[in-house]
């Protein structure tokens, strides 16, 4: 089956082709007027979607040496997401779908994540725990088969992934803050200082990051300009080590709990070297099989919208014309049919 997958819930317009479980193309255009401003402003993200939209979907069919009309169906983020940006890619896939009398499907963001591990036939199997981990979600997902999805663990306030871009912000690092925190890290020393693990004392598995934000930014603040400078590399790498020991420790024991042996990582987060290299390592002492995305797949890209859209369309799943946009949707909500 191929299908044309589209995301435009924030910064990056991609579209991408998959044959199944195989990506024939995957085309990502980051939007860079961003960086001058730190963050990500939605205005200007919508404008750049109008811009791309259509060349960048050309660009994923021509590498794919397919048409639109070869595709067996259409694959779209509607949520969570920005809304003037995601708006652009809802009504671009529902035009063509309309056009082309071809079947389409709106997925949700995080859903898409989670399949960017189910790409170019990873051996990933069920029952699978799932730590999603982004800039704006943090979670714990059991799956017992295909789109069935049971939240054990979330974040009680910052996501992860919003955590290192704030630490990278306040020790004045440019965005995007996570992959420079990242590289820093790298080479630091990780036990220079000791920072708070959140809900360290609760038999939880949520998760906290507001407290770790603060006690890097009252670390910093009492080291003067010249010290903090010589050692940003040993708090990028503290800083690091205590977020990434709170997502192994939940993720670990909640598979344990569970008695799950499958692990998927999936979001932007993913892609830390920190994470990737303690999870295999703890998963490795519990013999509990630990799967990452390719890094291209990692970040924000169609490919991983076109598999789940695949997998809902195989199930039977359509969208109708009147599909909205909705920037607070969550992993469990459905809204195909509105």
């Amino acid at each position: 089956m191929l299908v044309l997958g589209l995301e435009t819930s924030c910064d990056e317009t991609s579209a991408a082709v998959i044959d199944d479980n195989k990506v024939l193309s995957n085309v990502i255009s980051s939007q860079m007027v961003h960086l001058q401003f730190g963050g990500v402003v939605p205005e200007l993200a919508s404008r750049a979607h109008l811009r791309k939209v259509i060349p960048v979907a050309e660009e994923t069919l021509e590498k794919a040496g397919k048409s639109l009309a070869d595709m067996d169906g259409f694959a779209v983020t509607y949520g969570p997401g920005l809304i003037g940006a995601l708006l652009v890619g809802v009504n671009y896939i529902k035009g063509v779908a309309a056009v082309l009398e071809k079947p389409f499907i709106g997925v949700n963001h995080i859903e898409g994540h989670v399949y960017s591990n189910f790409l170019d036939d990873a051996p990933v199997k069920f029952p699978l725990l799932c730590l999603i981990v982004s800039g704006g979600h943090t979670q714990i997902v059991v799956m017992k088969d295909h789109l069935n999805y049971k939240l054990i663990g979330k974040t009680r306030d910052d996501a992860v992934g919003e955590a290192f871009d704030k630490v990278a912000k306040l020790l004045g690092l440019p965005y995007p803050g996570g992959p420079e925190v990242d590289k820093l890290a790298r080479q630091g020393d990780e036990k220079f200082t000791r920072f708070p693990i959140g809900l360290s004392r609760e038999k939880t598995f949520d998760f906290s990051y507001s407290g770790l934000k603060t006690a890097v930014l009252n670390f910093a603040n009492k080291l003067g300009p010249a010290e903090k400078d010589a050692h940003l590399a040993d708090i990028c790498a503290s800083f690091q080590k205590a977020a990434v020991d709170a997502l192994v420790e939940r993720t670990i024991r909640a598979a344990r709990t569970y008695q799950i042996r499958q692990i998927a990582v999936a979001g932007g987060v993913a892609a830390n070297s920190g994470l990737r290299a303690a999870m295999k390592a703890a998963g490795a002492d519990y013999n509990i099989d630990v799967f990452f995305p390719a890094m291209e797949y990692c970040t924000d890209n169609a490919a991983m919208i076109a598999r789940a859209g695949l997998q809902r369309l195989q199930h039977g799943h359509r969208s109708n014309l009147l599909l909205n946009a909705y920037p607070s949707l969550k992993l469990e909500e459905e809204r195909h049919q509105e």
